[in-house]
């Protein structure tokens, strides 16, 4: 009797984005929890310069350690994926060897954060290769990770929007004062960020009209387009959506607030996500009413379809005294660490890590690859 092959899972992770180590972090949480007995797990490293590479070894040299980052190195052997009699296979190739087969992959799971993987970019590179691959389509992640055109996206589907301003690179090399003073008629205090990246990487709080220079140029040296948004005043909620299978809408989870304990984070910044273990909290469910947490659920798959989204996103609101949510943004490849928020929310909500890490992979079976 013939032995039933397991599916044959790609991760992707590392990349040449600002959030490089993220995504290391989140590739350890998969790799150390997802069902070995049904998958074949195939490690590729991504990078800063661009490089595939082979992950040897174990899973946790790419866990946080100490607050050490994790990097992947360069290496001699290079991965690429290829395309071939109407199946992805992973190829190796080495100096002066003739370049070995890694076999078919059935899917790729691309645990990629910020530009060059959340973007879009990686997504149509899959496409092309007619690979099944976990999570949302180029369009979806490009809107996704674009924090003007998202806004706009949430704004068309009826979802509250703070106010902001856009600036891009041109605006100001030509008239950096114009974007001063459409600074001010926000009112200070602003959130400077950059407009494609995530992890709160390259954002400021600017208190007053003096810091506002050098919180740019901290938020140019990721993206060079920029969002400014005025300060909302308001708890951090977050809800988790997950892909219906076949027809069915978007679930949602219940809803967590990001707790943030002071002292030296005025918000939810880099380090109070991932170095400082006790600089923030998540309380899920998030002490809400039960109509409010009906409507953010609601909210939340409202716009999870406004941007077409697939498989998973993490939705980020805020809840005014007036008790109004105001959308912050939505992240479609969010933070997949056993720790972090999204599959916090889930386990809540009574979908533990390694049945979410299978569900993902089944949605992305199930699609199929081209246009749908």
């Amino acid at each position: 009797m013939t032995e039933t092959r397991k599916t044959r899972v790609a991760l992707l992770f590392g990349g040449r984005s600002s959030e490089h180590a993220v995504s290391c972090v989140t590739a350890a949480g998969v790799m150390g929890a997802i069902d070995t007995d049904k998958y074949e797990v195939v490690p590729v490293g991504i990078t800063r310069s661009g490089q595939w590479v082979l992950s040897q070894g174990d899973w946790h040299q790419w866990a946080l350690d100490s607050g050490r980052l994790p990097e992947v190195e360069a290496a001699e052997a290079t991965v690429r994926l290829a395309e071939n009699d109407g199946a992805a296979r992973l190829l190796v190739s080495e100096p002066g060897q003739v370049p070995r087969e890694l076999g078919e992959v059935d899917v790729v799971f691309p645990l990629l954060h910020g530009a060059f993987g959340e973007d879009g970019t990686i997504q149509g590179l899959l496409e092309l290769a007619d690979v099944h691959y976990v999570g949302a389509g180029v369009l979806a992640s490009a809107v996704g990770m674009d924090k003007h055109f998202m806004k706009v996206a949430f704004a068309a589907a009826g979802l509250a929007v703070g106010p902001y301003t856009t600036v891009t690179d041109k605006q100001w090399r030509r008239d950096p004062q114009q974007v001063r003073d459409a600074v001010a008629r926000l009112g200070y205090p602003v959130f400077v960020k950059p407009c494609r990246a995530g992890s709160s990487v390259g954002i400021s709080k600017v208190d007053r009209p003096e810091e506002l220079d050098a919180a740019i140029a901290e938020a140019r040296r990721h993206d060079l387009r920029l969002v400014i948004e005025a300060a909302i005043v308001g708890r951090e909620i977050e809800c988790g959506v997950l892909e219906g299978r076949g027809c069915d809408a978007p679930r949602t989870s219940l809803p967590g607030e990001i707790v943030v304990q002071g002292g030296a984070h005025t918000f939810y910044d880099f380090a109070a996500k991932y170095v400082e273990n006790d600089a923030a909290s998540l309380s899920c469910p998030a002490d809400l009413p039960p109509e409010a947490i009906e409507q953010v659920r609601e909210l939340a798959a409202t716009a999870f379809d406004a941007v077409s989204a697939e498989g998973l996103s993490r939705v980020d609101f805020f809840y005014t005294p007036e008790g109004e949510f105001v959308i912050n943004e939505i992240n479609t490849m969010p933070g997949f660490t056993p720790i972090s928020m999204y599959p916090a929310m889930w386990a809540a909500t009574g979908l533990g890590y390694r049945e979410l890490i299978d569900e993902l992979i089944q949605l992305a079976l199930d699609r199929p690859t081209g246009l749908r």
